[in-house]
């Protein structure tokens, strides 16, 4: 069959209802429209609202599909993604998007779909799709290192006693056949223990949701590519024994319409005036509010650095979040020579290609170092949630970043000695020698990341296994 006979797809995607979800999904709905495929995008109304608009030539090819979030107890009114809520509210949030299984059902009825693409936290979407007759796929956007490292079915339903204390999670599983020291610091395992744990307001724990994603899918598709990790995507094969199918790292290589907004023009001005390289970028994601305390030593590692910066810092999540961040007194007016501290959304994608731009001091989210890849900045690392700790292990490994010191035990930052290992960190990574392999390494993969042509092959070759598949 000629190509422009081929079979044209039908491909329904439901992300978990968080912009670092989000975003992979809808570059990755983006890839397949591109190749002439129709892709529904379902998601709730304030979510799609906030989505970047669609280039024109896609927008037959890629539909939004707007689901009303059920109302639940406790879940503030047009609260409908993590951003717009405090850490301990996200468990209503989920209870919310489990209401959503009804409503999905009703559209995939009509959908006349192929395939759905489901994110972790919609656990029951494969059940659903395999009683419509409609094949589905467990789309991770978590990296293959991360997902190893979770394990297979076996452990994340508990029935296996490898993991029965947080201790066990600091050490690479039985079932990673390689040196790695791809494993969590006691710290981190702590700060995610109420994810494994089904007493929640949603009744199921993030473990369950995991096994319930991989087990109940046809196949898994997953972001990353076979190149960069090959090891891990060994290790998936094994513990999966289903399919696993890469979709490449998933630059984005469109900007949203910054360029004449009076944000980016501020930013690119203020940018202007710095020497090259002498910028640390400072961002943690939209999941990731630190703790008063880390922002306390955070400011003044910045200030002891003598580096300039700009810093973008979510003072809350969400306006129903009762604890708003406040900076040491007199930092801003004490550095105001050469730092910004941003408290709204900035264009970090511009913000990261600009010449002045050094360093990133990052939470170690997997778009976010794309991001840095694909514009050969070197990356300081400061962990604080989920797979954030997994993607640095891998980053240390590959001399693609350097950590900042911290206590193993409890990762607490007090005293000078945490602010020292800021301004260390941040010093050694931007400008000495010590620190240039990172410098260099960062510029060496890039190819690995950013290549057109592998990302387009990594496409072609997922939608021929979907259209393969659905022969048999």
């Amino acid at each position: 069959m000629a190509r422009s006979e081929e079979k044209k797809l039908h491909i329904v995607m439901f992300p978990w209802l968080a912009f670092g979800h989000l975003i992979p999904n809808l570059e990755l709905a983006k890839l397949i429209a591109k190749k002439g495929h129709q892709v529904s995008f379902v998601s709730t109304p304030r979510n799609i609202d906030r989505l970047p608009k669609l280039p024109s030539n896609l927008v037959s090819f890629l539909s939004f599909v707007k689901l009303p979030l059920p109302k639940v107890d406790n879940l503030p009114e047009n609260a409908e993604a993590t951003t717009d809520v405090p850490y301990d509210v996200v468990q209503y949030l989920k209870k919310a998007y489990d209401a959503l299984e009804e409503p999905l059902t009703s559209f995939l009825e009509s959908s006349k779909a192929d395939w759905v693409f489901y994110d972790f936290a919609a656990f029951w979407a494969g059940s659903v799709a395999s009683k419509l007759g409609i094949r589905s796929a467990f789309y991770s956007i978590y990296t293959p290192p991360a997902m190893g490292f979770i394990g297979p079915a076996s452990v994340l339903s508990g029935e296996n006693s490898l993991r029965t204390k947080p201790e066990s999670l600091t050490v690479a599983p039985p079932w990673v056949h390689f040196p790695s020291t791809v494993a969590l610091r006691l710290f981190e395992i702590m700060k995610i223990l109420d994810t494994v744990s089904d007493d929640n307001e949603s009744g199921v724990s993030d473990m369950y949701r995991f096994r319930e994603s991989i087990q109940n899918c046809d196949i898994v598709v997953i972001r990353g590519c076979t190149e960069f990790e090959p090891e891990w995507f060994q290790v998936l094969d094994n513990i999966y024994q289903k399919p696993v199918l890469p979709v490449g790292q998933l630059v984005n290589r469109e900007f949203e319409d910054e360029e004449d907004t009076d944000t980016w023009r501020w930013v690119k001005g203020w940018l202007d005036n710095q020497a090259r390289g002498s910028v640390v970028y400072v961002a943690f994601g939209s999941e990731a509010k630190p703790s008063q305390e880390e922002v306390t030593e955070i400011a003044k590692g910045l200030e002891k650095s003598k580096v300039n910066f700009f810093w973008v810092l979510r003072l809350r999540r969400g306006a129903w979040d009762p604890h708003v961040l406040t900076l040491p007194e007199g930092f801003e007016e004490r550095t105001k020579a050469r730092g910004v501290v941003w408290t709204s959304w900035a264009p970090q994608l511009r913000i990261l290609g600009h010449v002045a731009v050094g360093g990133f001091l990052t939470h170690s989210g997997w778009t976010s170092v794309v991001e840095a890849v694909q514009n050969e900045k070197p990356l300081i690392l400061l962990t604080f949630l989920a797979d954030q700790g997994l993607n640095a292990r891998v980053l240390e490994e590959k001399k693609m970043g350097y950590s900042v010191p911290r206590d193993d035990r409890d990762g607490s930052f007090t005293g000078d000695s945490v602010a020292d290992s800021v301004a260390d960190s941040v010093r050694l990574v931007m400008f000495e020698q010590e620190g240039r392999i990172y410098r260099d390494k960062i510029k060496q993969v890039k190819d690995l990341f950013v290549n057109t042509q592998r990302q387009e092959r990594y496409i072609d070759e997922m939608l021929n296994n979907l259209r393969s598949l659905l022969k048999h």
